[in-house]
């Protein structure tokens, strides 16, 4: 099945699945259920069947999956057979957080830049890069084959920028900046609000 045909709610849950038979593999678990995967996962055994359906048959009747199996195939679905490069737009506390975050690498993907637009941060370390100018940009994601960008610059410069970016070939965002990003179709846009998500839950409290 194309991957056009598959919703992007089962695709967001593809890697839900992956986290929880990545602790069962550490936990030395051979085998599990779709009971016992949903329970880890949050996620019912009747939706994890259906979600794994729209990529083919992982598992066997009355036996369950094989970790380490249905682990591999999920990494290919989601293309973690190697390790994607991304760059950092904006140094600030949140960038400094982000590029000495090493889970990243241990998940296939990689920051292999940053930039900033603020001279008196140009030229500084930042974890085990230095900070580069905006002026590099298009250079450097042909040269190191970039095809992430990830925002982490105040709103009112967050749409500029992501133009930029789109237009020296980055195809995949994930953005910081409290906005919604307006770009030509084809462009993959994930947001992250914690403000937003707070504001969420502050209601049901």
């Amino acid at each position: 099945m194309a991957k056009a045909e598959v919703p992007e709610v089962v695709v967001a849950r593809l890697p839900l699945y992956l986290r929880a038979l990545e602790y069962m593999a550490e936990r030395g678990h051979d085998l599990v259920s779709s009971s016992a995967l949903g329970a880890e996962a949050g996620v019912s055994p009747a939706q994890i069947r259906k979600d794994l359906s729209y990529f083919g048959e992982f598992g066997k009747q009355g036996l369950g999956y094989e970790v380490a199996y249905l682990r591999s195939q999920i990494q290919r679905i989601l293309q973690l057979d190697h390790c994607w490069n991304m760059l950092l737009v904006g140094a600030g506390a949140l960038g400094h957080a982000l590029v000495n975050y090493r889970a990243f690498e241990g998940h296939h993907y990689r920051i292999v830049a940053v930039f900033d637009s603020d001279p008196a941060k140009v030229g500084q370390p930042i974890g085990h890069l230095v900070v580069e100018p905006m002026q590099g940009l298009c250079e450097t994601i042909q040269a190191r084959e970039v095809t992430i960008g990830i925002l982490a610059i105040p709103a009112e410069s967050a749409q500029v920028v992501a133009e930029e970016l789109v237009s020296c070939g980055i195809r995949a965002i994930l953005n910081y900046a409290p906005i919604h990003l307006v770009l030509r179709p084809g462009i993959r846009v994930s947001y992250l609000d914690p403000v937003a998500s707070l504001q969420s839950m502050s209601y049901f409290l």
